[in-house]
């Protein structure tokens, strides 16, 4: 194995990635499997995790994969997924907290129960799910070595952009927050926390934008490196996150949006 592969090895790591079977999820679960981990992915949508891993076992790659049903949006969701996780293994090396949801709505009507939803994915669901694995992360870790947690933030978590989804972008500025809450309070145990703050992909959350190769070009034109994202800028991430060549990074918002963390209208003395 070379200097670079074993940089970037994952050979014989256990990850989960929530929401894997399609958009980020899956481009992450991807990369993870090529470089050699056992990853398993869990969302609502059972049937669709199980053809991703039959998908990701498929391929000429390192790694392997399983997939099943599993809810973080509910406290019972949580508690069954956690369970599962614990029955396939004593020790997690890697959590990617990937699942998400959102709505977009008129400010006048936006629903009570929307934004609730919402929360409860994003950010509740995403707590206690990681609170619940922390003693197979905890068994993953050492000092060379620690334990990886990747929460899925948003460039809208991060700039003052609504564009309807007000609870998402709630959500999301309390996923980076959070993040470095817990990769302050997760040293000691070795664990590094982290998050991507991506702008915009294909996924089918971003279908109604990005849904074919013109709308995609739209939507990329207004990004300040004139593309949207693609999967090699998740995986590349991922790896580097998760790998030995990430182990001293924690607390980290990681801005994978071609730019849009920094773009700005103003324009003090160059006009």
């Amino acid at each position: 194995m070379s200097y670079v592969e074993e940089l970037f090895s994952l050979k014989g790591k256990r990850a989960l990635v929530t929401g894997g079977a399609s958009g980020i999820g899956h481009m992450a679960a991807t990369a993870l499997v090529h470089a050699g981990a056992h990853v398993m992915i869990a969302s609502r949508r059972g049937e669709e995790c199980e053809a991703t891993a039959e998908e990701l076992n498929a391929l000429d790659a390192a790694g392997s994969a399983e997939g099943f049903a599993g809810d973080v949006g509910t406290e019972e969701g949580v508690n069954a997924l956690a369970k599962a996780v614990g029955e396939r293994g004593d020790k997690l090396h890697i959590l990617f907290n990937n699942a998400g949801v959102s709505w977009g709505e008129r400010l006048e009507s936006f629903p009570y129960s929307a934004w609730a939803r919402v929360m409860s994915v994003n950010v509740t669901g995403l707590f206690h799910l990681t609170r619940q694995l922390l003693p197979q992360l905890q068994a993953a870790a050492t000092d060379a070595d620690p334990a990886r947690i990747i929460n899925l933030g948003s460039v809208m978590g991060s700039q003052p952009v609504a564009e309807g989804a007000y609870s998402y972008t709630a959500s999301k500025a309390a996923v980076h927050h959070l993040t470095r809450t817990l990769a302050d309070e997760f040293t000691e145990k070795r664990i590094t926390v982290n998050a991507f703050a991506p702008g915009p992909f294909q996924s089918r959350m971003t279908a109604f934008a990005t849904g074919s190769d013109e709308k995609a070009a739209k939507v990329g034109a207004r990004v300040p490196l004139g593309r949207i994202g693609q999967p090699d800028d998740i995986a590349g991430a991922t790896l580097y996150l998760c790998s030995r060549a990430g182990a001293y990074v924690t607390g980290a918002i990681l801005p994978i949006d071609g730019g849009q963390s920094v773009q700005h209208g103003i324009r003090l003395f160059r006009d």
